[in-house]
Parts: structure tokens; sequence; C-alpha cells
């Protein structure tokens, strides 16, 4: 059995962004010379998300709206853990909904992906550096 464990670093200059990190993913199953296994990618911070779906911008514009109108940034009374001197509460809700990693086969070498779907992340609390795990393992 082979494996891999890698960090990737996000720093977005935005509270809240999607970035798409397939080819970063990608490149590390490539590295990781695993013909047949799984790739587990694990946002590591408790208001981020890793998701995999459609890479189009319009539906990356509904996610926000709809986020946006699931949980609210303001106001920031609104949540009893802004009281405790934080503003992202919303950010930990809008993670619960996206969901904290995804996990991917390998066949052959490659991420085997159905049809358009690609890995996303997602910050919701941005403007600091926050990391990704990716963790290959297989044959």
């Amino acid at each position: 059995m082979q494996t891999l464990t890698e960090y990737i670093t996000l720093e977005v200059k935005t509270r809240r962004a999607f970035v798409n990190i397939t080819n970063d993913i990608r490149n590390l199953v490539t590295k990781s010379k695993v013909k047949e296994g799984l790739c587990l990618v694990n946002a590591m911070h408790i208001t981020a998300s890793v998701f995999i779906n459609d890479n189009e911008g319009g539906l990356l514009h509904d996610f926000e709206k709809w986020l946006e109108g699931l949980a609210p940034h303001k106001p920031t009374d609104q949540y009893d853990h802004n009281k405790t001197g934080e503003d992202n509460a919303d950010a930990h809700l809008k993670r619960q909904v996206m969901g904290r990693e995804v996990v991917v086969a390998i066949t052959n070498g490659e991420l085997d992906f159905g049809p358009w779907e690609e890995i996303f992340y997602g910050e919701f609390d941005g403007k600091r550096p926050k990391r990704v795990l990716v963790k290959i393992i297989g044959e």
C-alpha cells in the first residue's frame, strides 16, 4: 500500500469565496503514484468546506446567494456564538451545510469523477491562511 499526505494552504482575499482545487488534487494523485485507491480532501477549519459540484459561474453565484439567505452574515448580533466576540457564526453554519470533506475513488491513476464533477474549497470566513488536508491511499 502507498500513501501520500499533503497540505494545501489557501488564503482568499475576501470573506467568502469558492476556489476550484481539482488540478491541485490531480497533481497530488500523480505524485502519489497510486493507481487504485482513495483520495480524501478535507477542510481543516470549521469555517471552510470542501465539496464536489459543477464548475459553472452561475451555479457558484447561486450557492453564494443561497447560503447567505440561509445564514446571513449581518446583523451579526442575531447569533449567540457572536456574543463571544466572534463575528463568524454564519460561516460555521455555511460550512455545516456545504460539508467538511470529499472522498474520490482513484481508478487507473486518475480521479474517478462523474460528468462535470470538480472539487471546490469553500471559504466562509477568509482573509487568513487555512489548510486543506489531502490523504491518498492505495496501490
